[in-house]
């Protein structure tokens, strides 16, 4: 799998404006208003994620979920992880899961 370019990182962020970029990965936090709602959503993106065979690393402690993107078989950002950013994102906007808002 080919890393993508700095440009296209570029792009893809400038149209995720609640994704940043630490290091090699793509993060976006989230806030949900209880446990279930944060659970509800995971397990929406765990759906997402089989389909697309490509999985996040994250984190949840009670109603927050902190989403780390990268394709480790690549050492870095690749298509893969730009259409998982913005795939979440749809997940988010449709209200699914009781659509949270950014944390931070």
């Amino acid at each position: 799998m080919k890393k993508a370019t700095e440009t296209e990182i570029a792009a893809a962020l400038a149209g995720l404006p609640r994704w940043s970029r630490d290091g090699g990965f793509l993060v976006r936090s989230l806030k949900f208003a209880d446990f279930p709602a944060a659970f509800a959503f995971m397990a929406r993106v765990a759906l997402l994620a089989e389909k697309l065979d490509h999985h996040p690393d994250w984190s949840n402690s009670f109603n927050r979920v902190e989403i780390r993107l990268q394709s480790h078989d690549a050492g870095g950002l690749t298509q893969c992880d730009l259409r998982m950013a913005r795939e979440i994102e749809a997940i988010i906007e449709s209200g699914a899961a009781s659509a949270p808002g950014a944390a931070g």
